[in-house]
């Protein structure tokens, strides 16, 4: 069994200030999810002349948007991926991107919102069985954590499933425990449109290929800033490895057992693999491919005081494990270049969260429901605890939100900046 390791904690500070003006207007080990057979169509070799203006105008321009100041380094040369994008985790800054609004097939990235959309539903100790209908419509060559009918289990168990294993399975059961795929579907797409994730349609929670389902880096990127906010979400997101309940079996005495098995994360920044070193202050948080999509990758990292997320969608460089070292690379680069580039546009905060900046009184979000109204419907509270998502490990709590400015005006704004609370690192659980 074995033992977790000790969690890096460290403060994430947040200096307050005005709102600026928002523009809204078995599988293998290790094994990547599984490519889809269903047929969609497929995405166009270029992208559109003009993309969606959430963020900034610039980062609806089709090409790659960065602006170099004294002493910044160049971006590295060998990036292939059709779209990508590394922003300030904290501040929201995008530092530099790529078709950053290209509306792409998704693949398992898009679990990153069947997570934060669905998370705040029922206690990680809650149960499930298993019957047939859960598991009905899984695409095939779907990845799979191995969920069987008749047994059950915690909803700790089915999200290991999730974030660890990309399963497919995993999804069915928590969508069937939501009122069904249709109604999942209609959360999840009813929660991209709070968190202005415009470039979003869902039609497979899973992030299966379907005629007509579409995400793009820029919304990718929202979804894991909006789930980071979530203790459980980041704890599932950085777990290396875990035990999965097997299947239920007897001996020859009639006594029934149940032998758990090994599950490792997908997500080789994180956990590894022979081509490609755990990236440092790695935290997560999920990988994805498909045959249309190709291979996408969304991750988050803290160096020196920074906290970046960093998409890419669907590198063109045939290589193995070649999202992971492009996504690698521009992590290295954004470290490298924070604080000596201009930003080119900003990732916008929840409708909920701009609405409350303009309420008299109104704080910032703390932690207990994530990113705005969420799954359930409810508005950040200035100050609010954290749910306990921990599992016995101790977890730092997540911080409140910036301190409110009072302006010349009279009004009270929330700071634009959206902390996020600490970061984990690579976890084992036992």
């Amino acid at each position: 069994m074995p033992a977790p390791k000790k969690a890096v904690r460290r403060s994430l500070s947040v200096t307050s200030a005005a709102v600026t003006a928002l523009a809204l207007l078995s599988p293998v080990a290790l094994a990547a999810p599984s490519p889809s057979t269903n047929p969609s169509a497929s995405p166009s070799a270029t992208p559109p002349a003009s993309m969606s203006a959430v963020g900034g105008a610039r980062l609806g321009q089709p090409g790659t948007q960065v602006d170099l100041a004294g002493g910044a380094p160049v971006l590295p040369k060998d990036l292939t991926a059709r779209s990508w994008i590394v922003a300030d985790a904290e501040s929201g800054d995008v530092l530099a991107a790529h078709n950053a609004h290209w509306r792409l097939a998704p693949a398992s990235t898009l679990k990153m919102l069947f997570a934060d959309t669905l998370l705040p539903k029922w206690p990680k100790t809650a149960t499930h069985t298993v019957t047939p209908s859960d598991l009905a419509g899984i695409g095939a060559g779907s990845s799979m954590v191995g969920i069987k009918e008749k047994e059950t289990y915690t909803v700790h168990d089915l999200w290991l499933g999730v974030f660890l294993r990309s399963g497919n399975d995993a999804v069915r059961v928590l969508s069937a425990m939501n009122g069904g795929v249709g109604q999942t579907v209609e959360d999840m797409n009813e929660h991209a449109e709070e968190l202005q994730a415009l470039d979003t349609t869902v039609v497979s929670p899973d992030g299966y290929d379907a005629p007509g389902q579409v995400s793009s880096a820029y919304d990718l990127t929202l979804f894991a800033r909006s789930g980071l906010q979530k203790k459980d979400f980041r704890e599932y997101a950085s777990t290396v490895r875990a035990k999965f309940p097997g299947e239920t079996k007897k001996d020859e005495k009639g006594k029934t057992s149940r032998t758990p098995f090994e599950i490792q994360n997908t997500n080789r920044l994180l956990a590894g693999d022979s081509d490609v070193s755990v990236y440092p202050g790695i935290a997560g948080v999920k990988n994805g491919y498909t045959t249309n999509a190709g291979y996408t990758f969304t991750g988050v990292a803290e160096q020196g005081g920074k906290v970046l997320l960093v998409t890419v969608m669907n590198p063109a460089k045939d290589e193995h494990n070649e999202v992971y070292k492009e996504t690698a690379r521009l992590f290295d680069w954004g470290f490298a270049a924070a604080g000596k580039v201009r930003p080119v546009g900003e990732l916008v905060p929840p409708k909920s969260a701009v609405q409350a900046s303009s309420e008299p009184g109104a704080g910032a979000s703390g932690e207990a429901g994530g990113s705005g109204k969420g799954a359930a419907g409810t508005k950040p509270v200035a100050g609010a605890p954290a749910a306990d998502g921990s599992g016995g490990i101790g977890i730092a709590a997540g911080l409140t939100a910036g301190l409110l400015v009072l302006l010349a005006g009279g009004a009270f704004l929330v700071n634009r900046k959206w902390p996020l609370p600490d970061l984990v690192r690579r976890r084992t659980r036992p």
